[in-house]
């Protein structure tokens, strides 16, 4: 059994309220998750390179500001199970690495569960890779076993026959 405090998901869509700032984010959702936290977020923004933002109204932030405040939100209270729903959907390619630095920094006595679409995102974040088909498990294992096992990509051989005019 996992309870609520224990437990983080940051969803597809961000779930965050365009009035509110990156700060009273943070405080908000901390005391609805763990009602005793004594409310110091400033490690989290820190930890999430949202210091400087902590006072930005959340509808004044750039998309990837967004994702990383949702995961952060995730991630508070030292959540030990993290759920991350395609976490850098729709972020430039910087904010998605920034996004990968963050996951990679909090993933010490966490399981973290994430969905995505892009193999290079789960080959650098995860430990375990399942692919699912239609619901189904279709196999699963390390980045490692996986590239064995199926390879590492895609082969293409051009051949190129000879014409006599």
């Amino acid at each position: 059994t996992i309870e609520v405090k224990n437990m983080g998901v940051c969803m597809q869509h961000n779930v965050l309220f365009n009035y509110l700032t990156t700060k009273e984010h943070l405080l908000l959702y901390g005391y609805i998750k763990v009602p005793h936290w004594n409310g110091n977020c400033e490690s989290i923004l820190k930890n999430t390179g949202l210091y400087s933002h902590r006072h930005k109204l959340a509808g004044s932030l750039s998309g990837g500001m967004k994702r990383k405040l949702s995961i952060a939100i995730a991630l508070l209270g030292g959540s030990r199970v993290v759920i991350l729903d395609e976490p850098t959907t729709g972020v430039d390619p910087c904010s998605r690495r920034s996004i990968w630095e963050i996951i990679s920094k909090n993933k010490k006595g966490r399981t973290i569960i994430l969905s995505t679409h892009h193999l290079d995102e789960a080959e650098v974040l995860s430990d375990r890779i399942a692919f699912l088909e239609h619901g189904g498990l279709k196999c699963c294992g390390s980045p490692f076993y996986l590239k064995e096992t199926f390879g590492d990509g895609y082969h293409l051989t051009l051949t190129k026959k000879k014409v006599c005019a």
